[in-house]
């Protein structure tokens, strides 16, 4: 079984950057597909970001794509997700999410099996 566990989530005014970590154990890092969602209040829980096993291959959703960073250390078997130029509209719960598959271009959420507990991103003035 994978286990994820988020960090790095806060407040941030408008234009402001955070980023979010995600450790993930219980599995052979490299061989997992890391991924980045989000779920904002009354709304369905979104794609973010995917990132191959290797690293090498991203994708991005189109509404981040350019503000956004995921990238990984398969040596601390951490995948990270640096979010730049902030908009309130960025605010929600953000997960991290695994799979076995070399799936990168997955952008459902039952494309991936396991998930943390997520971690609260608040943009506002």
């Amino acid at each position: 079984q994978v286990q994820l566990v988020e960090s790095g989530g806060g407040s941030v005014r408008p234009g402001g950057s955070l980023t979010l970590s995600c450790v993930a154990s219980g599995r052979t890092f490299t061989s997992l597909t890391m991924s980045w969602f989000r779920q904002a209040p009354g709304k369905e829980r979104e794609f973010v970001a995917a990132l191959s096993w290797g690293g090498a291959n991203t994708n991005y959703a189109r509404r981040v794509e350019g503000r956004f960073t995921i990238s990984r250390d398969n040596a601390k078997n951490t995948v990270s997700l640096q979010m730049n130029s902030l908009k309130p509209e960025d605010t929600a719960t953000y997960y991290c999410a695994a799979t076995d598959r070399n799936s990168y271009r997955n952008t459902l959420t039952a494309d991936y099996p396991y998930w943390g507990q997520g971690t609260q991103v608040t943009v506002a003035s």
